[in-house]
């Protein structure tokens, strides 16, 4: 078994709390995630990402110009203010309301914001509490000359790939625009953009 599959193996063991004689795996990730609490900003750049081959297989590099971000987003379905009056109601509730856009685009959106010169690559999920949700971003810095020389990730550079998290080309942007289809994706119609994005 190669390296990589070692280290993809272990972390999906710290996640799911898996018992081991060696190594206290639900002990380890409730720590991980104690440590992400403490952050004190809501986008932290990290040194490298956690989840390294889970990284690499969404394209990051270890040079210069890619970089990973931890991002934190608040559960729940947002601010939702209840009418003052002129509702029926069944329309006057404001539980059971959800967000139009995945949590993981969220974080993706606001990674973008904060380092307005990069661009998204894409990102997973690491963690999660009781009151919000921890992502890593991976983010490409699109003047870099190790990336613009860089045969296979520098179509990111490109004119048509600017601003892939705000116009929803990221795999998570997609997924919430409908686009993929077949079974396990049954809860995506329409898009956000079909019908005056009155969708979900």
């Amino acid at each position: 078994m190669s390296f990589t599959k070692q280290v993809a193996e272990t972390i999906q063991s710290e996640a799911h709390g898996k018992k081991s004689k060696d190594y206290a795996y639900s002990a380890i990730f409730r720590q991980k995630v104690e440590d992400q609490r403490k952050l004190g900003a809501s986008v932290t750049r990290l040194e490298k990402p956690s989840n390294l081959p889970r990284a690499r297989g969404l394209g990051y590099k270890a040079k210069n110009g890619f970089f990973a971000v931890l991002v934190r987003i608040r559960k729940g379905s947002g601010m939702h203010t209840r009418p003052v009056r002129g509702r029926r109601p069944k329309r006057m509730g404001v539980s059971k309301l959800t967000r139009r856009l995945s949590k993981q685009t969220m974080a993706e959106q606001r990674a973008g914001k904060k380092y307005p010169n990069c661009e998204v690559l894409n990102s997973y999920w690491v963690g999660e509490d009781g009151k919000r949700t921890y992502y890593e971003v991976l983010l490409v810095d699109v003047s870099a000359p190790e990336v613009i020389a860089d045969r296979e990730r520098n179509w990111i550079t490109f004119k048509q790939h600017s601003r892939r998290a705000d116009r929803g080309l990221t795999s998570s942007g997609k997924k919430g625009r409908g686009l993929y289809k077949g079974k396990g994706h049954e809860k995506n119609f329409p898009s956000q953009r079909a019908h005056d994005r009155t969708a979900k």
